[in-house]
């Protein structure tokens, strides 16, 4: 078993950690401040795990940030995720070539047009999703006849 892990803050700290408990940040925020405090009011790592019902490794993860970050570390980093491939100028130039031109197309061929005019590379289905939610496909749902479209 390794040492104790425990902080020891100023009252400068412990002051602004309390303060964040009210303040309009995230609740991940509100939860790591307070696990810094308990820490430094003399917890154990073990109880404060099981005080937040998170794991032991959480807790050190949390420790050891605010010793190397301080109140910066209690935040998470940001750009979690996948960052979006398409801007919404993109989908505009999609619904104004669905406007104004005369043929019809399906998600394929709007995909295509996309990566071949926009250099934007999106799966037919996810472009489907993205125009769904921009309910442009329920809006402008016209029946393909002879007449509009063209093979």
């Amino acid at each position: 078993m390794g040492s104790r892990l425990r902080v020891f803050l100023t009252f400068e700290q412990d002051k602004t950690l309390f303060n964040l408990r009210t303040a309009d940040v995230p609740q991940k925020v509100k939860d790591r401040a307070e696990v810094v405090r308990l820490s430094a009011h003399g917890w154990y790592v073990e109880k404060i795990a099981a005080h937040f019902n998170w794991t032991a490794q959480t807790v050190r993860e949390v420790l050891h940030r605010w010793k190397k970050l301080g109140v910066e570390g209690l935040w998470s980093k940001p750009g979690r995720g996948g960052k979006p491939r398409w801007t919404e100028a993109d989908m505009v130039f999609l619904e104004e070539c669905l406007e104004k031109e005369p043929r019809t197309y399906n998600s394929v061929q709007l995909a295509q047009k996309l990566e071949k005019e926009r250099s934007v590379k999106l799966s037919p289905d996810w472009l489907r999703q993205v125009l769904k939610k921009r309910d442009y496909l329920e809006a402008n749902n016209e029946i393909a006849t002879r007449e509009n479209k063209i093979c």
